[in-house]
């Protein structure tokens, strides 16, 4: 289950920093809310879905991209939810403080639905 293969590990370093990379040079030419949707590209999910396709083949290809693209849903969710509370905590919190108890709940809560969706 927790096997990741080197194509794989590469993949999700080149689809994710060339994100990053992306995002924060649209962020410094046209603005960080723009650079902001940009930042929530799924090219990690893009590089995992492409590394199952290398590591399986036929139904078993199949039901691992579902449970991959559901846990992604979950994770895109649970990502919308952290973005939010960012903002309302840094204006109430500063920065500093916000971005640590937002990045704490984004933890809390994605050990849980992850519990909850894929253990029980």
């Amino acid at each position: 289950m927790l096997e990741i293969s080197l194509t794989g590990l590469l993949l999700r370093f080149l689809f994710g920093g060339s994100a990053v990379a992306a995002a924060s040079l649209i962020s410094k030419r046209v603005g960080g809310p723009i650079g902001g949707i940009f930042a929530a590209f799924p090219a990690v999910f893009l590089a995992a879905l492409m590394n199952v396709r290398l590591d399986h083949t036929g139904n078993e290809l199949i039901m691992k991209s579902i449970d991959l693209t559901q846990g992604a849903m979950a994770g895109m969710a649970i990502n919308v939810i952290c973005a939010a509370m960012v903002g309302v905590l840094s204006a109430k919190k500063g920065w500093k403080k916000g971005l640590t108890f937002s990045v704490l709940g984004w933890l809390i809560v994605s050990v849980f639905v992850s519990y909850v969706m894929f253990m029980v």
